[in-house]
């Protein structure tokens, strides 16, 4: 039985518009961003974006993520949906395109939730 594409439901041109981000780095986004939705919701709650902040060595306060969340929350759901996460992550690899350095970012971000070691999140 075939897979479903899991970027079929990517705009590239859009989010690459609106971003900068080449296809590839959305895809790995896309992955990320799948990992840290582990209710399988399709967005991100704050919650979620502080531990993914912290998980990258920022240390913001409870009003800097708010701001944070303010500014990149387009429709005021208060959540974050990928394309919006999709403009977050860009604003740190425009500073620093490295894709080495995002994978491991992206990757200490991960054993967050990879609590056990196993390499996977369930």
């Amino acid at each position: 039985m075939a897979r479903a594409d899991p970027y079929g439901d990517i705009d590239f041109e859009e989010v690459t518009e609106a971003t900068g981000l080449a296809p590839d780095e959305i895809k790995c986004l896309k992955n990320c961003f799948d990992l840290f939705d582990t209710k399988k919701q399709d967005y991100l709650s704050a919650d979620e974006l502080d531990e993914i902040m912290r998980a990258m060595g920022f240390r913001p306060s409870q009003e800097e993520l708010q701001e944070l969340l303010e500014e990149i929350d387009e429709d005021g759901s208060g959540q974050i949906e990928f394309a919006e996460f999709c403009q977050l992550c860009a604003t740190f690899l425009v500073e620093d395109p490295d894709i080495e350095v995002m994978k491991r970012e992206l990757k200490d971000a991960f054993r967050i939730y990879d609590k056990e070691g196993l390499g996977y999140i369930t």
